[in-house]
């Protein structure tokens, strides 16, 4: 993006002393916010959150100190956008790995401050030739990512079909939290629930307890609506993650051997993440009818752990 179109960019949506948008890593056009609750950044591309931080709190969500940041590439970190399908398409091997929205620009539709001084950010995705090429549908239809940040992120990823036939999509907010040392913590909300162990062939088995990570892990948990929460004892905090619209969750690590391999983890990274994720995902896909809309909200906050 040249300076001419940053700066037409934010003469229409800059919000003075909240929202700027500008060059971020890589060159990738970022808006960041810095409001009275706390600071974030979001690449356009994607519409991928890559931080967020309430003020006077470690952060929240883990970028990987070894990502690339660079044109049609996913970020390792944040919260990338998975739409709209989840994991490897269910027909195709050559389309991209969870979908195409994470890795192609988004445009600028709204921004705004609300009383209580959060920050309201909302992108579209952008049709192009590769998205339509990626879109096997004759109907067509309108991606929006509505963005709240402040003490808590709100994140709501919103499906509209404006065509006459139904479509059929499966979505996820594959978002990465950041921990003090993933050994000590515990993720509750889960127990009781089946899941796919996809480690393990994508066998089903079922949650006893709390889940807690000392190797690989990668599940998809079904019939999961009951908020989670990432126990983190040495942070002293938690991270309840509440959402609608989804009725799986992915828990996810790629442990020591795995994120070597991946070359973007950083050195013992995947120590100090673990990606809690909202998906409609496996077997929980979504049918959205003709003038019909899909919206998969989530809600992030930070609570002390006494």
């Amino acid at each position: 993006m040249s300076t001419s179109e940053f700066d037409a960019l934010n003469r229409q949506h800059a919000l003075p002393g909240k929202l700027a948008f500008g060059p971020g890593p890589g060159g990738l056009a970022v808006a960041v916010v810095n409001n009275s609750h706390a600071s974030a950044m979001i690449a356009l591309q994607g519409a991928h959150v890559m931080t967020w931080t309430p003020h006077g709190q470690q952060p929240v969500i883990w970028l990987s100190r070894a990502a690339a940041f660079a044109p049609g590439k996913s970020i390792r970190g944040g919260v990338p956008i998975c739409w709209p399908w989840f994991g490897p398409h269910p027909s195709d091997a050559k389309l991209p790995g969870h979908g195409f929205a994470r890795t192609v620009p988004w445009e600028v539709v709204e921004s705004r401050s609300l009383r209580d001084d959060r920050t309201v950010l909302v992108l579209r995705l952008a049709e192009t030739e590769a998205t339509r090429k990626q879109w096997p549908h004759a109907t067509p239809v309108e991606v929006e990512a509505h963005i709240t940040v402040g003490t808590t992120l709100e994140m709501e990823l919103v499906t509209h079909n404006n065509g006459s036939a139904p479509v059929t999509i499966g979505d996820a907010l594959h978002t990465y939290f950041e921990v003090s040392d993933i050994r000590e913590v515990k993720i509750h909300g889960l127990g009781g629930c089946p899941y796919l162990d996809k480690v393990d062939g994508g066998s089903r088995k079922q949650q006893q307890g709390p889940v807690t990570i000392g190797s690989e892990v990668d599940r998809v948990y079904l019939d999961s609506t009951a908020d989670c929460l990432i126990e983190d004892p040495r942070w002293r905090r938690r991270i309840r993650v509440s959402k609608r619209g989804s009725r799986s969750s992915v828990v996810w690590n790629p442990w020591t051997e795995k994120a070597a391999k991946m070359g973007d983890f950083g050195t013992r990274g995947y120590l100090n993440m673990v990606c809690v994720e909202s998906t409609n995902a496996a077997e929980d896909v979504v049918n959205i009818g003709p003038g019909g809309e899909h919206r998969l909200w989530v809600r992030y906050a930070v609570e002390p752990l006494s």
